[in-house]
């Protein structure tokens, strides 16, 4: 299906640039890790696009475009969109979820805060929590339960990124954490960005973030089982080596100002050893009822869109707007 040229570009990038995915991956069968190495190159390619570059708006407009080349089965010239096109049509992709991913970088290049945890979920929805409902598809799992916690899981992966990069994105001038939580411990948040230090109220709220994640990561493990056998060990991986990440945030006591988080290669080795325990276990523990639970809010139009394969539907009414502020602003429109 994926050219195997176009294939080894995407396993490289992923392993330059993407070590923990990439470490959860090596558990993950042929049929599942394929795909999902080509799903992760092309929004890593995406996000250092939007990221890296000099004007954010105009990387997300080009992304636009070289979105809609995927979907017309035209991929622009570049490995990585040839790979993506052919897990496109290969799996049936939901035009809807790889549009959320562009919305949340839109998102990223208008400067967009968030005053509530609320708004932080509906940005890592976009931006994370797609990307879990696209592995599903690459698993051809399109449970609405399962989708429902694969979302949680990608909720719980991206508050953990924002929890270990408040220094890094603060020296950047981004800030993801709740605005209103900042100001209840009395942080004015453009003062923070303004000179980024180890405040200890920033650290309270980072450690409150990481508090959510935490039951999202164990609302998450409910969906595992329904997952192929095969597919468990990768997920749970991924699940272990992500919460590892927030631990070593927790064990510098919320400060990840002064210096980023980072797992050891013998602590990710362990993640592999566990999670193979844990699919294991899988196949003898019954279903949690939590299973069942509604998806959180943020999240729940990638469940059905996913679970009803609304394949190459149109954009929806708020990508369009952000999209056409990019316009306008790209074109000096105040």
């Amino acid at each position: 299906m994926i050219d195997p040229r176009d294939m080894e570009h995407c396993r490289e990038a992923i392993r330059t640039g993407s070590l923990s995915f990439h470490a959860a991956s090596r558990l993950l069968p042929g049929s599942v890790r394929d795909p999902a190495l080509a799903l992760y190159a092309f929004c890593r390619m995406s996000d250092d696009a939007v990221d890296e570059g000099a004007d954010k708006g105009a990387a997300v407009l080009a992304l636009r475009d070289r979105l809609d080349l995927v979907y017309r089965g035209r991929p622009a010239d570049a490995p990585a969109d040839r790979a993506f096109a052919a897990v496109v049509e290969g799996f049936d992709m939901p035009r809807a979820l790889p549009e959320a991913l562009l919305e949340g970088f839109a998102w990223d290049a208008v400067g967009r805060r968030y005053d509530t945890l609320s708004g932080v979920l509906d940005y890592s929805a976009r931006v994370a929590a797609a990307v879990g409902a696209m592995m599903c598809v690459l698993m051809r799992v399109r449970d609405p339960d399962a989708l429902a916690r694969a979302c949680d899981l990608g909720l719980a992966m991206q508050l953990t990124n924002i929890a270990r990069d408040v220094g890094e994105d603060a020296r950047a001038g981004r800030l993801y954490l709740p605005m209103d939580w900042l100001r209840e411990e009395g942080i004015d948040p453009d003062g923070f960005l303004a000179r980024p230090k180890a405040y200890p109220a920033v650290a309270r709220v980072t450690l409150r973030l990481l508090d959510v994640a935490d039951g999202l990561y164990r609302r998450s493990e409910a969906g595992v089982p329904s997952l192929p056998l095969s597919s468990r060990p990768g997920i749970y991986a991924a699940r272990l080596i992500y919460d590892a990440i927030g631990g070593c945030v927790r064990r510098a006591r919320g400060d990840s100002v002064t210096a980023r988080a980072r797992t050891a290669r013998g602590v990710k080795l362990a993640c592999l050893t566990a999670a193979t325990g844990r699919a294991v276990a899988s196949t003898v523990r019954p279903v949690p009822a939590v299973l069942h639970a509604a998806p959180v809010a943020e999240v729940d139009f990638l469940v059905r869109a996913a679970a009803q394969r609304e394949g190459r539907k149109g954009r929806s009414d708020a990508l369009l707007a952000v999209l056409a502020q990019l316009e306008a602003r790209d074109r000096g429109v105040a």
